[in-house]
């Protein structure tokens, strides 16, 4: 089976249509559909099966993309063993990151990687984890956050490893009534409205986490993505929210821990399954690791 042909099927494994895998590819959908029923001729099996106007993987497909990782991560590792032979690790390393977890953590990467001949695309995708593996569509490393309840993101196609865990914490106004105290338990919050951040983002799973544990179902009345326009509603008032205690910036807002919940987030860096044997890939994820550890270090 050709390998070029075995890249176009792992594409569209990520990417989901023939239209997209072609036009992440520079290819044409038509020579997409004609790459793919080669491939299947030459596995003897077919590979894919109508979906409505689409089509999608059959049993045998899914299989062999599986397969198709293995031998695409061995010529890599095979290309990673000769870029070992020409000196230091070298190159370009597209990086997705979550916002907050880029503001913390991508200038100290950027600044270990700073001359050593590893540049740096960095990407900002406000996504949550379960976009993980599409992402690595695009990008070679890929930093996302979820709930510490939550399972690790690896797959037979993703690896990934756990760098920091970032405790979340109640952010309420100055004014309000809880705001003297040190620390706040959630049935002191019944009444309250939240300020929340959209479903399936961390910050949300560890609210619908904590009602769980404890029995009571928080009242939502706004959901935000950008932490810095959350801190200032919650600042003027107009409600309470859930938020990672590093993302906290605004000095009208009061910090609690909670009492009886441990409610966090934790950081993964992910990567396709050997990714790690490239030199530069490497390069970038130990970096990664020891800004975690600093960040870490400082608490």
């Amino acid at each position: 089976m050709d390998t070029q042909r075995l890249r176009v099927l792992r594409e569209l494994a990520d990417r989901g249509t023939v239209a997209a895998t072609a036009a992440a590819l520079s290819m044409t959908p038509s020579a997409v559909s004609q790459q793919l029923k080669i491939l299947a001729r030459e596995a003897g099996v077919t590979l894919l099966e109508p979906d409505g106007r689409r089509v999608r993987l059959t049993d045998a497909g899914n299989v062999l993309v599986l397969r198709a990782e293995d031998v695409l991560a061995a010529l890599d590792r095979a290309s990673a063993e000769m870029e070992s032979y020409r000196g230091s690790p070298r190159g370009r390393v597209r990086v997705a990151m979550f916002p907050s977890g880029a503001s913390l953590l991508l200038p100290l990467v950027l600044t270990a990687m700073a001359g050593t001949g590893v540049v740096i695309e960095a990407g900002d995708e406000d996504l949550p984890s379960s976009a993980v593996p599409r992402l690595l569509a695009d990008y070679d490393v890929v930093l996302t956050h979820r709930d510490d309840r939550a399972p690790a993101i690896s797959s037979d196609r993703v690896a990934s490893r756990t760098i920091l865990r970032e405790p979340i914490d109640l952010v309420l106004a100055k004014t309000h009534p809880l705001a003297s105290g040190t620390s706040v338990s959630l049935t002191d919050l019944v009444d309250e409205n939240w300020i929340s951040v959209r479903g399936g983002f961390p910050v949300d799973d560890v609210l619908l986490s904590i009602a769980a544990v404890t029995g009571v179902q928080p009242r939502v009345t706004q959901r935000l993505n950008d932490f810095k326009v959350i801190e200032a509603v919650v600042a003027a008032g107009f409600g309470v929210a859930l938020m990672p205690r590093h993302a906290v910036g605004n000095p009208n807002v009061v910090v609690l821990p909670f009492t009886g919940v441990r409610a966090g987030r934790s950081y993964e860096l992910a990567t396709r399954r050997y990714a790690d044997r490239r030199p530069a890939i490497a390069a970038v994820l130990d970096a990664f690791v020891a800004a975690a550890a600093s960040v870490d270090a400082a608490r």
